[in-house]
This record gives structure tokens, C-alpha cells and sequence, in this order.
């Protein structure tokens, strides 16, 4: 079930993945809460998933999250995402899902990331119909525990264009699965910013959470910025999305030094605190430019 979140209220509507700063929790906290705001995207901690902590290690994250009055918003999850393609054995994505739940509510959110799993070279019926054949069950499993899959516009099926997303989103046609539209995935893949609306607006009645993020591409390689400074249009993105009575998080994703998915941390964590401390400064002037 949706959170409901008051308007205007920038310590409970704005949140981030802090590992983007620091893999230590310590520090992910003290940077979330200097931005002033309540919770964390939790995606890793010391660069293991949250979901794939053993659960001695998630008991230090739960006291220690809970012993700095700070929540989740949602679990980044690794389920179907650029690392798992289709050939990956679903059992793996099945446990995660079923040791997050629990942990998700310790933490409470009820929202969880997930993505469409890339190809591995199949025939495109054959990937697209595994595809919904496994988010369906993992959605299934979500409607009983009372949870929300969030699918993000990034690697997968789904992704590879609006009217993928759109099939995948219908045909399953669930409450539990709706998506957190990513502002700088599309152009962060070589699309154009055409695209990206144009994959905004296949995921705008399902949209429940979003990622603030921007991209342009430099010398044939994509150069993630700050908000607005990129091709994403992201406070375009935030404008509109607001101005249709949208009332779920913004969740700042840098990726500026920090990339997770590269498996490369280009800078020391003090560079990486910095970035995500200014890139929370940007976030929140545009949370008070756009009275979000």
C-alpha cells in the first residue's frame, strides 16, 4: 500500500542511496540526515546487498537504522537487474524477495526496486514471455505479503522500449506492481530525450516512486551531472509528474562518482561524501523551486 506523504514536507518526501556517498551505514546516515531529510534508498551496505546481508548483519543495519530514527524508503534490490540476465536461476531472485519482505518491514516501507532481466541472447517471444512469466510470480508474492514491486525503466525487457513497459505493465495488471521512473536512464543508454518522455509517459499511471537522476553524453560515453545539468529534462520530469497530484518520494541517484552497476568508485569517500551532499543541496532547491 502506498505511503500517504504530506505535500511540502521535504524531510518525508525527499530520500537518496546514500551508499552513492559511503559503503559504511554510519556515514550513509549521517549524510541522508544532514540533508535533512528521514530515510534511505538502501540498496548496499559495506557493497552488499540488502537484501543478501546474513541475517547477523541485517540486525546491526536494524538497530542501527532504527537507533538513528531513520527508515527505509524502499529496498534497491538486485532482483532481474543488469547483473541477473534471463538465464539466471529464478530461485536466487525468489529468496531475495522472500528474505526482504521481513526486513522491509522492520525498516518500514513496503516498496521494493526491481528491474526486467537483460537477455542473454534468446529469441525475443522467448525472453518476453519468461519475463512475465517471472515478475508475475514474484508480483503474486507481493499481493499476498501486502508489498509493492517497483519496476525501474533501466535493464531488462520492459526497458527496451515505452511499449514494452507498457505490455509488461498491463498484461500483469496488478497493484503490486507498479514502477519508479528513473529521469536519467533512458539518456544514461544512448536514448534521446524524446525517448525518455516517451517511456515517462508509458509509466505515468503506474509511477509511485522516482529517481532523480541526469546524463549527457560526452565523446561517446555517458557523463552523469548534477540535476540540470544533463539532456534528462528532470525538472521538467518533476514539474509535470507533481502537477498530476503525484505523491510518492523523489529518491536523489547520482551515479556521478559512484557507479554500482560499473563496479567502479572513481573517487575517496570524502570526494564521494562532497558529490552527494551538493547533489542533496541541488535536490532540495528544486524541491522549493517546484513546491513539491
Amino acid at each position: 500500500m502506498a505511503r500517504s506523504i504530506p505535500m511540502g514536507n521535504k524531510r518525508l518526501r525527499m530520500t537518496g542511496f546514500a551508499d552513492e556517498a559511503s559503503p559504511r551505514l554510519e556515514a550513509q546516515i549521517a549524510v541522508t540526515r544532514e540533508a535533512g531529510w528521514n530515510s534511505i534508498e538502501l540498496r548496499s551496505i559495506d557493497g552488499i546487498n540488502i537484501c543478501t546481508l546474513d541475517d547477523a548483519a541485517f540486525a546491526v543495519v536494524e538497530k542501527t537504522m532504527l537507533e538513528a530514527g531513520m527508515r527505509a524508503s524502499c529496498f534497491a534490490s538486485a532482483i532481474a537487474n543488469w547483473a541477473r540476465p534471463i538465464t539466471t536461476d529464478f530461485a536466487i531472485d525468489l529468496a531475495d524477495l522472500k528474505r526482504a519482505i521481513p526486513r522491509m518491514s522492520a525498516l518500514d516501507t513496503s516498496l521494493i526496486r526491481i528491474m526486467s532481466y537483460p537477455n542473454a541472447q534468446w529469441e525475443e517471444k522467448d525472453w518476453r514471455n519468461e519475463v512475465i512469466r517471472r515478475i508475475g510470480i514474484l508480483t503474486r508474492i507481493a499481493e499476498d505479503e501486502g508489498i509493492t514491486l517497483l519496476l525501474e525503466n533501466c535493464d531488462g525487457w520492459a526497458s527496451e522500449s515505452p511499449d514494452n513497459l507498457g505490455y509488461l505493465l498491463e498484461t500483469i495488471d496488478s497493484s503490486a506492481l507498479r514502477v519508479v521512473f528513473d529521469s536519467g536512464n533512458t539518456i544514461s543508454h544512448g536514448g534521446s530525450k524524446e525517448l525518455n518522455w516517451a517511456f515517462y509517459r508509458a509509466a505515468l499511471p503506474y509511477i509511485q516512486h522516482f529517481h532523480i537522476k541526469d546524463c549527457r553524453w560526452e565523446a561517446g560515453k555517458a557523463v552523469h551531472t548534477y540535476p540540470g545539468e544533463g539532456n534528462a529534462d528532470v525538472l521538467a520530469l518533476m514539474r509535470d509528474l507533481n502537477g498530476r497530484g503525484y505523491q510518492g518520494m523523489f529518491s536523489i541517484e547520482p551515479h556521478i562518482h559512484s557507479q554500482i552497476h560499473t563496479d567502479t568508485s572513481g573517487d575517496s569517500e570524502v570526494v564521494q561524501v562532497e558529490m552527494f551532499r551538493t547533489y542533496a543541496q541541488i535536490a532540495n532547491s528544486i524541491f522549493d523551486q517546484l513546491q513539491l
